[in-house]
């Protein structure tokens, strides 16, 4: 079994920042940076399906080194691409389980300050805990129930809570 890459989401990250590829961070680092205690082995990103943003992730993609960065969202608009690079594997969801996809998804997320400068889009609480609830594991549930704890943590702590 070939070993995976270490996971290093800062040059994730870092790529499609400086690609400016529009997208909203779902999956587990998503959930961690809202405070959910889980250990990522790598990102998952909802993008916008607009031709323009699909040419940026590619040369993002290029630019992780991803081998045949031809993403090919254009021909199957509801395939889920897994991207593995020497920086760990970005998962590309165009319409995760209970959503509309980056639309929808943008609407509630907030831009995260993570240091090193970056900034990334990341999924609502209450929407990451929509598509936990939407793919309907059996494992997920105590991640689920820690979501929603979160979740109503940051409802009794009001609008001081976010900026």
């Amino acid at each position: 079994m070939a070993e995976r890459p270490p996971f290093d989401p800062y040059a994730i990250l870092a790529a499609l920042e400086r690609r400016r590829v529009g997208y909203v961070l779902i999956g587990s680092f998503a959930r961690v940076i809202r405070g959910a205690e889980e250990l990522p082995d790598g990102l998952d990103i909802a993008p916008s399906l607009r031709p323009q943003n699909l040419q940026r992730l590619e040369e993002a993609l290029a630019d992780l080194e991803v081998v045949g960065a031809r993403i090919g969202l254009e021909e199957s608009p509801d395939a889920v691409i897994r991207a593995a690079s020497p920086a760990g594997e970005l998962k590309i969801v165009p319409e995760p389980e209970g959503t509309r996809g980056y639309d929808d998804l943008r609407r509630a997320a907030t831009r995260e300050p993570l240091g090193r400068g970056l900034r990334p889009s990341v999924a609502s609480t209450g929407d990451l805990a929509r598509m936990l609830a939407a793919l309907g594991h059996e494992g997920d549930r105590p991640k689920l129930q820690a979501l929603r704890q979160v979740a109503e943590l940051e409802r009794s702590l009001g609008p001081e809570l976010t900026l």
